[in-house]
Parts: C-alpha cells; sequence; structure tokens
C-alpha cells in the first residue's frame, strides 16, 4: 500500500465515486478508495474532482481502519 505522503504530494487529485449509506467515497489518483462522512462536511462545498492534500485526514482514517483490520485478521488465524 502507498503511504498518504505518495497518495497526496505533486497536487494528486481525488475523484468522487458513489454516495452510500451517509458516506461520500473517493478515489486517490493511486487507486485508493476512502469514505467522507456526510457529517464532517458540514456547509462544504464537495467537487467531484479536488486535490488530494484536502482530504489527508479521511484517507489517513481509512489507513489506519484497514491496517488495524490486518492486524486483527492475524491474530485470529
Amino acid at each position: 500500500m502507498l503511504s498518504l505522503k505518495d497518495m497526496v504530494e505533486d497536487n494528486k487529485q481525488v475523484t468522487f465515486l458513489r454516495f452510500k449509506k451517509g458516506e461520500l467515497w473517493y478515489r486517490t489518483e493511486d487507486g485508493f478508495d476512502f469514505p467522507v462522512p456526510v457529517a464532517d462536511v458540514g456547509n462544504a462545498t464537495m467537487l467531484a474532482k479536488d486535490k488530494a492534500l484536502l482530504f489527508m485526514r479521511h484517507i489517513r482514517r481509512q489507513i489506519d481502519l484497514l491496517n488495524r483490520a490486518r492486524i486483527e485478521s492475524r491474530i485470529l488465524v
């Protein structure tokens, strides 16, 4: 998996994919999908394409979630 820095550096963008169960799903140029809870959006305008740097918090949250899931799955085996 790419690092957070790799996903947001050099003015990379994210693209909106879908809205599902209160979350806006975006994809980085590197193919990493992550959710943005609608509750976090407030009055912001969410664009179909935007700078990945603006979504660092949400990308990091998804990376951490996936890493925890990998660790837990190793413990269960």
